[in-house]
């Protein structure tokens, strides 16, 4: 947060930063009601944010340009985080996006293996600074969706959508554990161990 005071003024300037993992958010809001239009229609919005102020900041960012609205003229009715129903099995996550590089406005297609939209979504945030330098407000999802097995496209997903997936050891280090031969029976050897088992 960068925060500049002076004597006549105060402007706080919020940066969206994707510390941590990111959050779903539910966040509903309209334009405020008037005497001609005291019920105005409201509007739903899905949003990806680390906390429910940043969400609620989108929300606004993405109402000025879709609808004649912003914050001074409308209101949020409500904001709630959702919650996955099953984080208990590995899933498969494709997410369409839109993102701005230093060169132009760029949409793009990813895929992740995660427990949780929201960690598939963080490992998005997190790969896209690394490989595109890409910071997070730059960053728009249009869409996610869960897929199957069949519906992948990329090598790095598919390898582990088998049924026969098998992760080989090669190399293992047998620690002192009670009941367990350890590694090497003196303190100090004068031989490398073997890890190799084949």
């Amino acid at each position: 947060i960068v925060q500049y005071t002076s004597l006549s003024f105060k402007l706080i300037q919020i940066i969206m930063t994707a510390a941590g993992e990111m959050r779903q958010y539910q966040v509903v809001g309209r334009k405020a009601g008037t005497d001609e239009n005291p019920n105005p229609e409201a509007y739903r919005m899905v949003i990806f944010a680390p906390n429910p102020v940043a969400a609620k900041s989108k929300f606004w960012y993405f109402m000025r340009q879709f609808r004649k609205m912003k914050k001074t003229t409308g209101e949020i009715l409500d904001c709630v985080e959702l919650v996955e129903k099953n984080s208990r099995t590995v899933k498969n996550y494709g997410i369409w996006l839109r993102y701005d590089s230093r060169s132009g406005t760029h949409n793009m297609y990813r895929e992740y293996r995660d427990l949780k939209l929201t960690g598939a979504v963080s490992q998005l945030y997190n790969e896209m600074a690394g490989r595109h330098r890409c910071r997070p407000r730059s960053i728009q999802i249009i869409r996610t969706a869960t897929l199957g097995a069949g519906e992948l496209k990329r090598p790095n997903g598919a390898q582990f959508a088998q049924k026969a997936v098998k992760f080989p050891l090669p190399h293992r280090v047998d620690s002192a554990k009670r009941g367990a031969k350890a590694l090497s029976d003196r303190t100090f050897s004068t031989v490398r161990p073997t890890t190799f088992l084949g």
